[in-house]
């Protein structure tokens, strides 16, 4: 083989784009199968402490995560700034999951996690909303909460932006394990964006 190196960025490339391409289904809260806007790949705990951090929040705030996986982003929220969360996700393990992390954490009575399509939350009552969806996903997502977030709501997405909304700031970091992290902020202002 004349190039290994190259091979296997290719098919590593391969692998996740169709990993990201192909709907994992589940039987959602608000019934029949749901398409999942990303696949499973859980926010590393340094990542998910810059997220928090340039989203400024505090115990005041409502932490949303579209998309919450284990629940690691609004278990951390609660713990850390005793910040009340929700988490939100189509597949019942990873809400199972999420919730056992709660009471493992001791945060039960700060965050909730339900088991729904992102597309159809209600985050009117979010101050903070965190995503590590793909951007196609966030652009299904920014006309939601462009509309329903009120001004002054925070918005923190690991890697991936939305589109022509142009964050209001852009951390740019190497994690501990040698990998390139891109942290996008931006706070709603009342301004629909389809």
């Amino acid at each position: 083989m004349k190039h290994p190196k190259l091979l296997l960025a290719f098919l590593t490339l391969s692998v996740l784009t169709l990993t990201a391409a192909v709907p994992r289904a589940s039987t959602a809260a608000v019934g029949g199968p749901q398409e999942s806007l990303a696949p499973f790949v859980p926010t590393p705990q340094e990542v998910v402490d810059r997220m928090l951090a340039l989203a400024e929040v505090t115990s005041k705030d409502m932490v949303y995560d579209l998309g919450c996986g284990d629940g690691r982003i609004v278990i951390t929220a609660a713990k850390k700034y005793g910040a009340h969360g929700m988490g939100f996700d189509i597949d019942p393990e990873r809400i199972k999951e999420s919730m056992e992390n709660a009471r493992t954490a001791g945060v039960e009575s700060l965050v909730t996690f339900k088991q729904q399509d992102v597309m159809t939350v209600d985050v009117s009552p979010a101050t903070v909303v965190t995503l590590y969806l793909l951007t196609a996903s966030n652009l299904k997502l920014r006309p939601l909460l462009t509309r329903e977030l009120k001004p002054g709501s925070r918005i923190v997405s690991h890697m991936f932006s939305m589109g022509d909304w142009e964050p209001t700031k852009v951390d740019n970091f190497t994690n501990q394990e040698g990998f390139p992290r891109t942290l996008y902020l931006w706070k709603a202002d009342g301004t629909y964006r389809p």
